[in-house]
């Protein structure tokens, strides 16, 4: 079922959860690592007006609602596990369409340099950038095999892509650690299999192999390794610009003095 829930609504975020371990707590310690590597009921993206349904219309994601017969791109909710509804956008068009996006870059209106709460929970805007949030991204991921698609175009309006046979990462305990699989194609290079089997790294938590926080240089949350050869997440610059590697950039296209206008990341089951 398909949910529009307006143009400009920030992603508002459950944070309560039994059983949870915050980074913030100060009892339990010795009981945290037990704690986060267990199954967790993870935070989900939710709004007031996202319907409960029935479980027998319960569609586990993207590819789901489209074999249902829904063809328009939008935001839906979707059900990854049962009876516990998320807000998504589904892209019906690209490709054959089923496509769950993740992450959206567009205008520059939201700040990707963010901590790694941020990143964990999720932010962003419906209307027009977002990071769907690491625990959602893992639960999406954790089952099954889901292929990876991404999408960038320039400012001249050039629209590239890149594919890769399989996309999972791992749980917060792991720090979200990446495994993609083989690269299947496009036409702007791989410079993604680069970052296969990296941490997640943050402003805030550095989870790299370099000697300084690699988020840090180059300004996002990313799947830094020493440092990187893609940087999705990084500051929007217009086009060109002069500060090395700190742009939403893709070097095996444009370099590291080159930022994209647009960029999307989406998974879809195989």
């Amino acid at each position: 079922m398909k949910v529009w829930a307006g143009s400009y609504l920030i992603f508002l975020v459950a944070s309560s959860v039994e059983g949870e371990v915050s980074n913030h707590d100060t009892g339990g310690l010795q009981d945290t690592e037990a704690t986060c590597c267990a199954h967790q009921n993870l935070p989900e993206l939710t709004h007031s007006t996202i319907p409960i349904l029935p479980l027998e219309t319960e569609t586990r994601n993207c590819k789901d609602l489209l074999e249902r017969g829904e063809t328009l791109s939008g935001w839906y909710t979707i059900y990854p596990t049962k009876g516990n509804p998320m807000l998504v956008f589904c892209d019906m068009e690209t490709d054959g369409g089923g496509w769950l996006l993740f992450q959206r870059r567009q205008d520059g209106s939201i700040n990707f340099y963010r901590d790694w709460e941020s990143y964990k929970k999720g932010f962003g805007s419906q209307g027009s950038e977002f990071w769907l949030g690491n625990d959602k991204i893992h639960l999406l991921t954790s089952s099954g095999t889901q292929q990876l698609r991404i999408d960038l175009e320039d400012f001249n309006g050039s629209r590239t892509f890149a594919t890769y046979s399989s996309f999972r990462i791992a749980n917060e305990c792991e720090n979200y650690r990446l495994t993609v699989g083989s690269y299947l194609g496009g036409n702007m290079g791989d410079s993604f299999s680069a970052h296969n089997h990296s941490a997640f790294s943050t402003k805030d938590r550095d989870n790299d192999i370099d000697g300084g926080n690699c988020a840090v240089y180059f300004k996002g949350g990313w799947w830094y390794h020493k440092c990187h050869a893609s940087n999705l997440n990084g500051l929007y610059h217009k086009g060109e610009h002069t500060s090395y590697a700190d742009g939403i950039n893709w070097a095996t296209r444009k370099g590291y003095y080159y930022s994209y206008k647009y960029a999307d990341m989406k998974v879809r089951p195989q």
